[in-house]
């Protein structure tokens, strides 16, 4: 008894430590972000804008109304995709699994160009159904092509399923970029950023992303029997289709606001769980609130970086992701070559 009573309460210090740390780096760099970008200002002008605010100043204007909203976006667009990620990794059993690979943002994406090119004078509260609609499609279409076949469904059926899927939602945005002449909108949104967030659109989003982020804390101690094994689990008495069930309906939810915000941008829910199960351990109590904070602090160090590294032009944020998840993504995909043979 003493034995795993001492592991856990390490694995409780660790996390703990790695929060704190986490946090204690959040913090700066959010005002980094607030602070530099594009636009040349002195930081007792930046601050400014927040305690002594003169709507005259367009430096004031320009944190305020730009840089401020952008990385509140930031925080919650990482912190949203990095618990996806995790959640679909402990409950599927599959290293692989982001919602960006599995066809999940690629299906939101299709639904956004839909609602582009059909309502014309459509509201955010709409583009937000069409999304998260959109990611419930290609989830269900995803894990029934994964599933068919001899011995069902396989972490290595859902990484092709969902690639296959990916591919082909993102083939039907084209279309209906080119049939309704949506080119400029639609490719300045899907090469993914956080410019141009309003206060506003994030007031109609932070309900349902912090309702969201407690349901993937409260269902982490399932999460972590799931990713035993289904077999274990229903031995241990856990309802597997229920924590499936309510696993992906969170998954389809975060991606969905997260895709409205920031368009498909992937890799950060395959980045970040790794890294933390590395430094936690593999329990999902631990990982799923580790995962969100340092999504959040990756998001807002990579869009920081696209607005620094070619001044005074931006590099999206998508573009920044693929610069270090594509290598990732092969390195893990060349670990796991013996279960695909």
């Amino acid at each position: 008894m003493q034995q795993p009573l001492t592991k856990r309460r390490k694995g409780s210090a660790l996390f703990t430590l790695y929060m704190l740390v986490g946090a204690g780096l959040l913090v700066p760099m959010s005002a980094s972000s607030i602070s530099f970008g594009a636009a040349d200002m002195k930081l007792s002008t930046a601050w400014g804008a927040f305690f002594d605010f003169n709507p005259a100043l367009t430096e004031h204007q320009i944190i305020q109304t730009l840089r401020s909203p952008r990385t509140v976006a930031d925080i919650i667009v990482g912190c949203s995709l990095a618990i996806c990620g995790a959640l679909m990794q402990g409950t599927t059993r599959n290293p692989l699994a982001d919602s960006g690979l599995m066809g999940i943002s690629s299906g939101a994406t299709f639904a956004m160009a839909l609602a582009m090119a059909l309502l014309p004078s459509r509201t955010y509260g709409q583009l937000m159904l069409f999304s998260c609609l959109g990611a419930a499609v290609a989830t269900g279409i995803t894990y029934f092509i994964a599933s068919l076949g001899r011995g069902g469904m396989t972490p290595q059926r859902l990484v092709l399923a969902g690639l296959s899927i990916s591919m082909l939602f993102g083939a039907f945005s084209q279309y209906l970029s080119i049939r309704y002449n949506l080119g400029h909108e639609l490719l300045y949104w899907t090469a993914g950023g956080t410019a141009g967030t309003k206060w506003s659109e994030l007031a109609m989003i932070a309900p349902f992303f912090a309702g969201g982020v407690l349901a993937a804390v409260a269902l982490s101690p399932s999460v972590t029997v799931m990713s035993m094994g289904e077999d274990v689990a229903t031995g241990l008495g856990l309802k597997t289709g229920l924590v499936k069930g309510l696993s992906t309906l969170i998954v389809l939810v975060l991606t969905g606001l997260s895709v409205i915000v920031v368009g498909p941008v992937s890799f950060v829910g395959l980045i970040t769980p790794h890294i933390i199960r590395y430094l936690v351990g593999v329990d999902y109590r631990y990982i799923i609130p580790a995962s969100g904070l340092y999504g959040a602090l990756l998001t807002v160090s990579a869009d920081l970086a696209g607005r620094l590294l070619n001044k005074p032009y931006e590099t999206p944020l998508g573009v920044i992701f693929a610069m270090i998840g594509v290598p990732y993504f092969l390195y893990l995909a060349r670990k796991q070559r013996r279960e695909f043979e």
